[in-house]
């Protein structure tokens, strides 16, 4: 076992997690120990109902500088396999990460405190707000070390978030590109001074908690189903039947008691 963890956990408020990936040394790079860890609490928050938000962050200078290039380790239970087969397990372990992160009811804020490359990129695509400090440097990195550009749902994130023609670019080339690039073409909600990252965040968390539970579940996943849809009658027949599951809650009371008597909803997640 490793001296110290590979993830840290913190909640710091009612409704709030933060996971913050521990290897800074390595640059937070992904390994099994980390992957696993990260694993782990994604499945225990689909089992928590307290929990609106999640804050993902990296220890020191980095946030994640993708896979660990010194060796990735073994998977439990691939001891036996045959080398293709590992392979693709290991692929699968990284990959469903992003595929937790995009179906979990929280709402994942990216807090880019470094380096994002590769599956560290990745990680940033898959949360559904994106902020960073000056120094943030990002890059898509896979075909700069022999492999597809198209790895962790990069291929279908970056484009859906940035444009197909930018994102192509950077997929093709694995150029670096730095938070000013980043806020410019939409990848970033907001850039800031390294010292006043935690400030954003924080005033980001204030903004979602003042929304009902249900009501922030409900429109991260219809965002992102949006995406999928083929058509604007089918999105418009989604957003309808939200509204009517909405409508129906005491929390959709509370909130408009709340909002024309200008005072802070308390809610109750019924």
């Amino acid at each position: 076992m490793p001296s110290t963890p590979p993830l840290i956990v913190e909640r710091p408020r009612e409704g709030v997690v933060v996971l913050r990936l521990n290897r800074p040394e390595q640059l937070n790079a992904m390994n099994s120990e980390l992957i696993e860890a990260l694993h782990i609490e994604l499945d225990l928050l689909t089992r928590d109902t307290a929990c609106r938000t999640v804050v993902l962050t990296g220890s020191g200078r980095g946030f994640c500088a993708g896979l660990d290039l010194g060796g990735y380790g073994t998977i439990p239970g691939t001891e036996e396999l045959g080398p293709v087969q590992t392979t693709l397990a290991t692929q699968n372990h990284i990959a469903s990460l992003v595929q937790k992160i995009r179906r979990l009811p929280q709402v994942f804020i990216a807090a880019v405190n470094g380096a994002a490359a590769g599956g560290g990129l990745a990680l940033v695509c898959a949360c559904d707000i994106r902020l960073a400090t000056e120094s943030a440097i990002f890059a898509v990195s896979f075909i700069r070390v022999g492999f597809s550009g198209c790895d962790i749902g990069v291929s279908w994130l970056l484009p859906r978030i940035v444009g197909a023609g930018r994102a192509h670019e950077l997929m093709l080339t694995g150029r670096r590109f730095g938070s000013d690039e980043a806020l410019r073409i939409g990848l970033l909600a907001d850039v800031v001074e390294p010292e006043r990252l935690q400030e954003r965040v924080e005033a980001t968390i204030d903004s979602l908690l003042e929304a009902a539970p249900m009501s922030l579940a409900l429109t991260k996943r219809g965002m992102w189903l949006s995406l999928e849809i083929p058509s604007f009658d089918t999105a418009v027949e989604m957003e309808n039947r939200q509204q009517v599951l909405t409508s129906a809650t005491a929390d959709q009371s509370e909130a408009m008691s709340a909002f024309t008597e200008r005072r802070t909803a308390e809610f109750r997640n019924h």
